[in-house]
């Protein structure tokens, strides 16, 4: 397994997370209207989430001898915060961040279960919050 490719992998893992918790803690921030709260309340969950996986891939940077990056991977403010623009980036944020962990699978089969498990389970939720991202897109007939 390299390693080098393997930690740029996971701090880039890393850096994603960590502009997931700026961008759902923003969004949260941003909805009006009458579905206000339980759409706060998924986004917070979500910037909570996305902390914990930051903390995840830290931690598997320093295992494997590596620097977590400082960084944060970059916010593009759209200035729209409808709901249905809220959900659209999240899609796009998480589909992208579905790729890094795409990434980390195929750096890491067959050289370390620790990693490969890590990284399935980690696409597994990923495919999750895209399909319900998805769900909350789709317009009732």
């Amino acid at each position: 397994m390299d390693k080098k490719k393997v930690v740029t992998a996971l701090n880039t893992i890393l850096e994603n997370e960590l502009a997931g918790v700026v961008r759902y803690t923003h969004y949260s921030l941003m909805v009006y209207g009458y579905n206000r709260i339980p759409i706060i309340s998924w986004l917070r969950a979500q910037a909570t989430e996305s902390l914990t996986h930051a903390n995840q891939a830290g931690e598997h940077i320093t295992t494997l001898g590596g620097h977590p990056s400082l960084k944060i991977s970059s916010l593009l403010e759209t200035h729209k915060h409808s709901i249905e623009d809220i959900l659209k980036e999240s899609l796009d944020h998480e589909s992208h961040q579905l790729d890094n962990y795409h990434l980390l699978l195929k750096l890491t089969e067959g050289k370390s279960v620790y990693l490969e498990e890590y990284a399935r389970a980690m696409i597994c939720e990923e495919e999750d919050h895209i399909s319900e991202v998805e769900k909350m897109l789709r317009k009732s007939k």
